[in-house]
């Protein structure tokens, strides 16, 4: 596993890969001292640094997901919801075909390893309420500010 650590408007970023692909990018500096180099890092900062220009809307850095398979119907789902828009918790469940799994919907969105470019900011309360996120509620609200102006 290879590591780095990358400025954004939202705070720092630890980006981490393995094998080629993003296995993780973590709200703040969670680096374990694991040095060298991967090429999807420097794929993933770029792609980055172009989201907040404004100038990418999808990303398309290979990422490893490891997880339940509901929480991989989860992330799929999430990578649904389109650029500057929105869905519920409740959305995703009907979508994933578990229409009362609302609250395991919100567990497995705040398990999401890899943040922005599985795009669990887009998921908002039932009553469009921003409810919690791994980076902070001031970093999901620029988030989805920035997409929607962009």
């Amino acid at each position: 596993m290879y590591e780095r650590l990358m400025d954004s408007p939202v705070g720092p970023l630890t980006l981490r890969a393995e094998g080629g692909k993003l296995t993780a990018i973590l709200f703040g500096d969670h680096r374990t001292g694991l040095l060298g180099e991967d090429p999807v890092l420097d794929q993933t900062e770029a792609e980055l640094r172009e989201y907040f220009a404004g100038d990418r809307k999808v990303f398309t850095v290979p990422v490893h997901l490891s997880g339940t398979d509901f929480q991989m119907k989860v992330w799929a789902a999430l990578q649904e919801i389109p650029y500057g828009e929105t869905a519920t918790y409740g959305e995703i469940a009907v979508r994933i075909g578990n229409p009362k799994a609302c609250r395991a919907v919100g567990t497995a969105n705040h398990n999401n390893p890899i943040s922005i470019v599985i795009p669990c900011h887009r998921v908002i309360g039932a009553s469009g309420s921003l409810t919690g996120y791994g980076g902070g509620l001031p970093a999901k609200a620029y988030l989805l500010e920035w997409e929607k102006k962009n």
